[in-house]
């Protein structure tokens, strides 16, 4: 027979493996490098790009680009609408970044070097539960 401290115990660690299990569920979504094979560059439309594609929460946008060239600046919608620089909420450069998709609704993505979100370097998803 277990002592109450013993069941206690497992009774805790099984609850560990349960969380950690079901944490690990989560987090395992698709990976979608933007851009497909071109990467994060000035040439590709991202808009065309997103069509047909599903975004969920625990997916995993991967960006390629030459971080001499360009980075990932995640930003609001009125940031991602004007190329404003100056208020994001995360900045990626090192060429070969992995953000997981942690919430759902729009999530906006622009490049800010130089004027490359002028010309259209910029990642708008939908995200899905």
């Amino acid at each position: 027979m277990l002592h109450q401290g013993s069941w206690f115990s497992s009774l805790i660690i099984l609850s560990t493996i349960f969380s950690l299990s079901s944490l690990m569920l989560k987090s395992e979504g698709a990976n979608h490098t933007v851009g497909d094979s071109s990467g994060w560059e000035l040439m590709t439309n991202y808009t065309n790009w997103t069509q047909g594609r599903e975004f969920h929460v625990g997916d995993v946008l991967v960006f390629n680009y030459n971080m001499d060239q360009h980075n990932v600046m995640q930003v609001n919608s009125t940031a991602y609408a004007n190329c404003v620089r100056d208020n994001y909420i995360s900045l990626f450069s090192k060429g070969n970044d992995s953000i997981i998709i942690s919430e759902v609704g729009e999530h906006w993505f622009i490049c800010a070097m130089y004027d490359h979100c002028e010309n259209g370097q910029k990642l708008s998803i939908n995200v899905a539960p």
